[in-house]
């Protein structure tokens, strides 16, 4: 599969340990173009630096990777080539960098929405899927369930594909392709 074969936008939702990164890797290597991995997250203490080095080593030496944890927009029209594929992990993690950076949540969805159809190359988005448990205690934590509820909503209608994984396995809510 090239990657022109796969749609421009892919938003792939989970829960937390659901195998959404894995299974979104698995669809940007179905490609046989470059793979660039465009992380939101930064390595604040040892336990999330680990885990960032076990995602690096899984992937293997196929991806390039590119860490911007607030210009979202800006790295993916820099990173985007055509015949390439781009992962971002996670948009959950980029809207908290946005958040605690005080920057104004909307602008950012907006201005991360308007480049998409900019792009060269096909895009696959991970985002947790957040408002499926309790109602968080606290007004910050309801705040950001409350802006990735509505940034997942805003990135599943810009995307041609949607897929949410629960225990590994994936399944398709919405293929315009």
């Amino acid at each position: 599969m090239t990657a022109s074969k796969l749609l421009p936008v892919t938003l792939i939702l989970g829960g937390a340990r659901s195998g959404k990164s894995t299974y979104a890797e698995r669809l940007a290597e179905s490609a046989d173009g470059p793979c660039i991995y465009l992380a939101t997250a930064a390595a604040g203490d040892a336990e999330m630096a680990e885990r960032i080095a076990l995602h690096r080593r899984r992937r293997g030496p196929r991806w390039s990777t590119q860490e911007e944890p607030l210009d979202l927009g800006g790295a993916l029209l820099a990173a985007s080539l055509p015949g390439s594929v781009i992962l971002v992990d996670c948009l959950t993690l980029w809207l908290s960098n946005v958040m605690h950076a005080g920057l104004n949540v909307n602008n950012q969805c907006e201005q991360l929405l308007a480049v998409l159809p900019r792009l060269a190359g096909p895009v696959i988005f991970v985002s947790n899927e957040v408002g499926l448990g309790i109602v968080p205690d606290n007004a910050l934590a309801r705040r950001f369930r409350d802006d990735a509820g509505r940034l997942n909503q805003a990135v599943a209608a810009a995307a041609q594909q949607v897929v949410f994984v629960a225990a590994g396995l994936p399944l398709v809510m919405k293929s315009e392709g």
